[in-house]
């Protein structure tokens, strides 16, 4: 996802219209709310809104809000029944589709056929600029509801037909066999018909299907969710509400977990990971993860996106010494990049250990090679731009322009901060960068078409590259149709390969999921995509 997962900032409206309507409950002596979970978080770029939340902090939120058709074993990703009945298929292309009955929202209106077609036509509409429109492409009638240019012809897609209250069908443009366990991702969750009768209320206050409801939210400090009375799915709360805190610095997060202050922080400061859990008197985990971070480029930009640049590019791969960042600076908790995956999939679901080969591999002799042969670092210099709030970016953006640096014999990597992670990824997707940047991938759901096809497909939703390519696009076409497992992995693969070869980002290393509590609660873990189990958690 959300790319870090992942535009108009409505938010303004939510501070203003949630600040009065927190739950009440005695509190402890340490200020805590009895039962509640205080756990660290980041204000999120956009509205709640499920196909518009590409980025980690408002997934972490839309995890907690929303239950999909589909959803995955916190254990070992594994997709389930959640929401769906049954999806089945004689074709792979076609699916008919049934609800679960008796499912409600968290205003008690009940969760229908319409719910899904509904909000699957509203995310997929141009008019309604939802970043993840791209994952409703693969649906009949994707291409009049949004169009590469020009308007919609059409409002709602013609491959989605509603059968009955708790019955749809979907019809794909063409085979896809692993299609319906991405139904886990939160872009395909179902919105209650307040949303489309009075959207500015739902923004206000988003209602969901989900374990837990909003019950308050204030910008830059706070939101308080509580259990969802109608929930009924496997994912019942243990504890009587979340409460996530904003911090704009890891550090002072990292302080107020060993005050007694947080209860749960899933964003350990580099610098602290080596002592953790000595400090946590082992409250730590250290968990795989389908993250991955990386360099991106803005092909957009003549500078970087020339023709001859690839080899530029590739050059500056080869000049940073991941496997020396890795250990010094995130004590073995990062593993270098090898492909354009994360290891979590395995070798089996597309994971490669030499896909990427010796471009992601160290050697300062061939950097300078390949850079000089492909016209040299545009004006000498670059800066690589990384979001400020989270400490952990400038320690090891700093070490990746040492390396270069230092492998160059040159000046000529610096970081650039960006004060927030809301006002980063406002930068990214408004194409104002000019030079390289910081791009966080956590998957959204276990294959690895997620990893590709969100990323690197023409005006895919996380495309913040820009990158284009004709050959990689008919690849994961033919991937995705492909029914055979092995198969559409090797597809995949050849699709990553031209990866390598244009590297319209760098690929840095793949990360686990790290998460310290306090002492006042129990039962902490964390899922494949690194979000804390909060329904989980029980509170001492």
């Amino acid at each position: 996802m959300r790319g870090a997962k992942s535009a108009t900032m409505v938010i303004g409206a939510i501070a203003i219209a949630l600040t009065a309507t927190a739950c009440g409950g005695g509190s402890s002596s340490n200020g805590a709310e009895d039962g509640v979970v205080r756990a660290w978080w980041g204000d999120p770029q956009n509205p709640l809104e499920p196909a518009n939340t590409n980025e980690v902090n408002g997934g972490k939120v839309l995890d907690m809000i929303f239950s999909d058709l589909k959803e995955y074993d916190p254990k070992n990703s594994q997709a389930y029944l959640a929401s769906a009945d049954s999806i089945t298929s004689t074709d792979q292309q076609t699916f008919t589709i049934k609800v679960k009955p008796g499912l409600k929202f968290s205003d008690g209106t009940p969760v229908t056929a319409s719910s899904f077609v509904d909000a699957w036509n509203y995310g997929a509409l141009l008019t309604n600029t939802q970043k993840n429109a791209s994952f409703f492409s693969n649906i009949d009638g994707f291409s009049q509801v949004h169009p590469d240019k020009g308007q919609p012809t059409a409002k709602t897609m013609s491959g989605l037909k509603v059968v009955d209250n708790l019955t749809f069908t979907v019809k794909l443009t063409q085979k896809f066999s692993a299609w319906p366990d991405s139904l886990g991702y939160k872009a395909f969750a179902p919105l209650p018909k307040s949303f489309f009768t009075d959207h500015a209320k739902w923004i206000a206050q988003p209602v969901g299907d989900g374990p837990y409801k909003v019950v308050s939210y204030t910008k830059g400090q706070s939101m308080k969710l509580v259990p969802n009375p109608y929930y009924v799915g496997q994912q019942k709360p243990k504890n009587k509400g979340v409460l996530l805190k904003v911090y704009t610095d890891e550090n002072t997060a990292y302080a107020d977990l060993q005050a007694g202050q947080l209860d749960v922080l899933d964003s350990i400061p580099a610098s602290d990971i080596p002592h953790v859990k000595g400090d946590m008197g082992g409250r730590y985990l250290n968990l795989p993860a389908g993250i991955n971070q990386a360099l991106s480029f803005p092909l957009n930009q003549k500078t970087w996106g020339a023709s001859g640049m690839e080899k530029v590019r590739q050059g500056i791969s080869m000049a940073i010494d991941r496997d020396s960042i890795t250990k010094k600076i995130f004590q073995g908790t990062r593993s270098p990049a090898t492909d354009f995956t994360a290891p979590v999939l395995g070798t089996a679901g597309g994971y490669s250990t030499d896909i990427c080969g010796d471009v992601c591999k160290y050697n300062p002799t061939k950097a300078k090679e390949l850079i000089k042969e492909g016209g040299g670092i545009p004006g000498g210099k670059f800066t690589i731009s990384y979001n400020a709030d989270t400490g952990s970016h400038k320690t090891w953006v700093d070490a990746v322009c040492n390396s270069v640096n230092n492998a160059l014999g040159t000046q000529a990597c610096v970081g650039n901060p960006v004060g927030t992670f809301a006002d980063f990824r406002n930068q990214i997707t408004t194409k104002q960068m000019i030079n390289p940047f910081r791009a966080g991938w956590q998957m959204d759901y276990p294959l690895i078409d997620d990893f590709l096809a969100p990323l690197w497909g023409t005006n895919a939703s996380s495309n913040d590259s820009q990158y284009t390519n004709p050959d990689f696009d008919k690849l994961i076409s033919q991937a995705e149709a492909e029914p055979d497992k092995a198969k559409s992995v090797a597809l995949y693969q050849q699709a990553e390969k031209l990866l390598v070869k244009d590297m319209p980002s760098i690929p840095l290393w793949s990360q686990n999921g790290g998460v310290a509590w306090s002492d006042r609660v129990s039962d902490v873990t964390e899922n494949p995509f690194s979000y804390p189990v909060f329904y989980n958690i029980t509170v001492k």
